[in-house]
């Protein structure tokens, strides 16, 4: 008796200080957000959404509208508010407006303008990188590195980049994330929700830009972003891909020093891709090194299905033997096999200069579409394909390309996966790249090979025997389905529980067709039986007649002439 009190006193112990332990954590979750809602209501009261507020507050009765809040900023358009708000909330914040500035297709041109002057206010944060290594990896720092530079190389919005050197004398590069971002990106993040949702409620527009969907997105890519085992895992993938490439080169990541919290790696000793003077002093042709950085690119997204999702200046080095060194993967897109597959089909029918298709694999890789005149759609895709194919090098601006093409999906209420948005921006800063050192880069061009890669792989007799095969399992399925299917419609019928629902539209209408259509084959009908009826009379020596002619068979000729103008009349009418 006694063995078992105490067993039973321990585990009531224990119970008790999981439910503390979980108990203290969502106290401290609730407190952070409540801090983080109290600076929200701040800044909006500064900038003049006081509206915004007091919908807000009805839905929350603990919020309240601070009284004491000068509206500082109110005279500016309430787009230069809405930007303002975000910087001064912070990264998290910036970073959304940052993602929104490239979405024409979401949001007005004037908002677009706005979000586009954003840019990250970063503070450099003071770290002790050896005491941090050391509590990560239980190591003692003087034994495995022989210098860390005291001064932060780069500093952003998530972390830390410093210089190092390893005791074997490889110089690497460590990257801290910054204490506390963790836990306020997270906090911000259920406050966008918040917001999505509050924007949902009171207007119609949440709905119609797919709001939802959108802060969806942002979300994942963000976490994913401050994970640094994730772009860990990022380029040790983008490695084996290209472990035969000769054109380029994919950083090594020491796996010893790396967690959730630390990432290190190679120190790349490269040159600004857009710095050409010193790539001609290095005896790199600037012109090489665009149509490289470019094929590599496409490389990514057509071979691998895997790409850099900011590939701007800042994060593209060239080596001084040449090769080309995409860094920072914490940002990447990444397509499925089946939307890939669609992905490249539209590219051949791109290069084919076919519309029909293009619309066609369009909606195929669409999540959701509305179209109103399929025709009109066609038409503007021509229209993109003849702008494109019959332009001068120099003419062609591909971000002109991306926004009449987002244009396009928005009039069309086509929405597209997450990474086709990420591939609009990749394409777009890429091709900003390659024209920043070769003003003659054409970017259709480079698609040629692509195309003629892609439709040899589908014509070979391996592709087309692995199509057939898929195909035929697909229909394998559908038949034994079939059975099961069946078996459940004869069993409702058996029970009397089969019911057939329909819905016809324009009901008024389709009885108005059926009544005119009937009534027009009765006339029809009357006027066929009035003519053989007249030709009967008309060859017969009875009845009255005028002169030879018989007065019936006048009659009925008449008859017949007045039907069939009726008919003709309305025929024409419908």
């Amino acid at each position: 008796m006694l063995a078992s009190g105490v067993k039973k006193m321990l585990l009531g112990i224990v119970f008790g200080v999981n439910c503390t332990y979980y108990l203290n954590i969502m106290f401290d979750k609730q407190q952070r957000k409540l801090k983080r809602s109290a600076r929200l209501i701040s800044v909006l009261s500064k900038y003049g959404f006081k509206d915004m507020l007091a919908r807000m507050n009805t839905g929350n009765k603990q919020e309240h509208i601070p009284a004491d809040v000068d509206e500082v900023v109110s005279k500016g358009t309430v787009y230069e508010r809405i930007r303002l708000v975000l910087e001064e909330l912070g990264p998290t914040f910036v970073k959304l407006g940052q993602t929104f500035s490239n979405r024409e297709d979401l949001l007005p041109p004037e908002l677009i303008q706005e979000l586009q002057k954003l840019q990250d206010k970063v503070e450099t944060v003071d770290m002790d990188v050896e005491e941090i290594l050391e509590n990560e990896f239980n190591i003692s720092v003087k034994e495995h590195f022989r210098e860390i530079q005291k001064s932060p190389l780069a500093t952003a919005s998530i972390a830390q980049v410093y210089k190092a050197v390893l005791m074997d004398g490889t110089p690497v590069i460590l990257k801290f994330k910054k204490p506390g971002v963790q836990e306020v990106i997270e906090d911000d993040l259920l406050l966008i929700k918040d917001l999505e949702k509050l924007i949902s409620a009171y207007s119609e527009i949440g709905d119609k830009l797919n709001l939802k969907q959108a802060i969806s997105t942002f979300e994942r890519s963000l976490l994913e972003e401050v994970s640094l085992i994730n772009e860990k895992n990022n380029i040790q993938q983008f490695r084996l891909n290209f472990k035969n490439n000769k054109e380029t080169y994919v950083p090594k990541v020491y796996d010893e020093f790396s967690n959730n919290n630390v990432l290190c790696m190679e120190f790349i000793d490269g040159i600004k891709v857009t710095d050409k003077s010193v790539l001609s002093a290095n005896g790199i042709d600037p012109v090489k090194v665009s149509e490289t950085g470019l094929r590599l690119f496409v490389s990514q997204i057509l071979d691998y299905g895997f790409f850099h999702a900011d590939p701007h200046a800042g994060n593209i080095l060239v080596r001084k033997d040449g090769k080309i060194v995409f860094i920072d993967f914490g940002a990447v897109g990444k397509i499925q096999p089946n939307d890939k597959e669609i992905l490249e089909n539209l590219i051949v029918s791109f290069v084919a200069k076919n519309p029909h298709k293009i619309v066609r694999y369009l909606k195929k890789m669409a999540v959701s579409y509305e179209i109103p005149d399929e025709k009109r759609f066609e038409n503007d895709v021509e229209d993109i394909l003849n702008f494109v194919h019959s332009s001068s090098l120099q003419d062609i601006n591909v971000q002109v390309i991306i926004n009449k093409m987002k244009d396009i999906l928005t009039h069309n209420r086509l929405y597209m996966p997450d990474y086709f948005y990420l591939l609009f921006k990749g394409i777009s800063l890429i091709e900003g790249v390659g024209r920043n050192i070769n003003p003659d880069l054409d970017i259709v061009k480079s698609l040629h090979p692509y195309s003629k890669k892609i439709f040899a792989r589908k014509i070979s007799p391996k592709n087309l025997m692995k199509t057939g095969m898929d195909r035929m399992m697909n229909f394998t399925d559908n038949v034994d389905e079939i059975p099961k299917e069946l078996r459940s419609v004869l069993q409702k019928l058996d029970e009397n529980k089969f019911t057939v629902s329909s819905e016809i539209k324009n009901i008024e209408k389709t009885n108005q067709l059926i009544k005119s259509s009937v009534l027009n084959l009765i006339l029809a009908m009357v006027l066929g039986a009035n003519i053989i009826a007249t030709a009967i009379v008309f060859v017969s020596e009875t009845g009255p007649r005028i002169g030879e002619l018989s007065l019936v068979a006048l009659l009925g000729f008449i008859f017949s002439v007045l039907l069939i103008i009726i008919l003709l009349l309305r025929v024409a009418r419908k």
